[in-house]
């Protein structure tokens, strides 16, 4: 049997939460479809005028909503406008490549307030995540945002992340990256909280958010530079499998000359300048100083760019085989030049596999990562910022 005390608490709960559950809806509704009248908000909803009165005043006291002009009908009085308050709360998103760092700040509706691009010089892990955090401490101090204001910050790193020992794991082309404590290290310096994510993962989710990949129901996105990594995007959701390894396709065997090789050492950039060189190219070469010879018609870069994309296509066969995907985006350093492999991949895969996707370029370029990080860590600064409001 409960006391009457006990019944107003629990009632005051259910009003609580019920204020909460509405505030939320309209807040969600306002970042989907625009700025929209107290009428309008009604009329969606299915919320009372007087709820939605209540519930917009409450977001607007507490910063997350803001008037955005006003709306006169044909018939009637002007009605006010609300709109998300972009300025609520800020998400950090932090790409770390073996070459380059790219840092950017972005308020809620997704806008970058700044960014930074850095050569990545460092020699050590050490240096690197010091690299990170004074970096990442620049843009948010360039931007003049207080840092308490930074809800969430996303990384995007090669490797697996392993959330019970807090390290990455597979990160072969960053010695020591692998080093147990090293975010944990990182977190305290940026005093942001801060999620660690897989870099090609968060390129599909860049991909999938601001580029070619909208509106796909599976997706894969194929990231290939220094190494060879794939991400992939179910129903605008990451599948990361069991243990955070789904998509490390570079791990996979490849017949070598002298022995066994694995799909990443045939498929990424060094295989281009590998091909290219045993073709006659010399001099010091990359996989982009191949890719300029081949749009010059060199004939052995030419021969090397189509070694790479028979290659890709038997990536892609493989891919399909398994998932099935509507898309297949190529990015990273050597999907930058996805013009010169379509043709190849296409043709190829007639001869492979009747599973033909879609094969397409990244539209987001080095962007990709940068972009996925950012998305990711706003879907968390939304939800962060919303429980900071303070009681309904």
């Amino acid at each position: 049997m409960t006391t009457s005390s006990e019944e107003s608490a629990e009632q005051r709960w259910n009003r609580q939460r019920l204020r909460s559950t509405n505030e939320r809806l309209l807040l969600d509704r306002l970042r989907a479809g625009g700025a929209a009248s107290r009428a309008q908000l009604a009329r969606e909803t299915g919320l009372s005028k007087p709820t939605v009165s209540s519930a917009l005043a409450a977001l607007e006291q507490a910063g997350l909503v803001r008037e955005a002009g006003t709306h006169t009908p044909e018939r009637g009085r002007a009605a006010v406008l609300y709109a998300p308050d972009p300025a609520a709360g800020y998400a950090l998103g932090i790409d770390i490549g073996r070459d380059w760092l790219r840092v950017a700040l972005a308020d809620l509706d997704g806008s970058v307030v700044t960014r930074t691009d850095v050569r990545n010089r460092a020699r050590t892990s050490a240096t690197m995540a010091d690299l990170v955090v004074a970096t990442a401490h620049r843009v948010v101090a360039e931007s003049g945002v207080d840092t308490d204001r930074v809800a969430q910050a996303v990384v995007g790193t090669p490797g697996v992340y392993d959330e019970e020992r807090h390290r990455v794991r597979y990160a072969l082309h960053l010695p020591g990256w692998g080093r147990a404590g090293l975010f944990d290290r990182m977190r305290e310096e940026l005093g942001v909280p801060l999620a660690v994510h897989n870099d090609a993962n968060l390129a599909a989710l860049g991909e999938y958010t601001f580029g070619v990949g909208s509106g796909s129901r599976l997706f894969v996105y194929v990231m290939i530079g220094t190494g060879l990594g794939m991400g992939i995007v179910s129903e605008g959701r990451l599948f990361t499998g069991a243990h955070g390894g789904a998509g490390e396709i570079g791990f996979l065997p490849w017949p070598g000359r002298q022995k066994p090789d694995t799909l990443e050492d045939a498929v990424s950039g060094e295989a281009v300048v590998e091909a290219a060189r045993a073709l006659g190219m010399t001099g010091p070469l990359t996989a982009k100083d191949v890719f300029v010879a081949a749009r010059r018609d060199n004939p052995a870069a030419v021969r090397a760019v189509r070694q790479e994309g028979e290659r890709l296509a038997h990536t892609v066969a493989a891919v399909a085989a398994v998932l099935d995907p509507d898309l297949v985006v190529l990015g990273g350093g050597v999907g930058h030049s996805a013009d010169l492999l379509l043709r190849t991949v296409q043709d190829t895969l007639k001869s492979l596999t009747p599973l033909r996707p879609k094969v397409a370029p990244s539209a987001l370029g080095e962007d990709a990562v940068l972009l996925g990080a950012v998305a990711t860590a706003l879907g968390t600064a939304r939800d962060v910022v919303f429980e900071r409001r303070g009681p309904a």
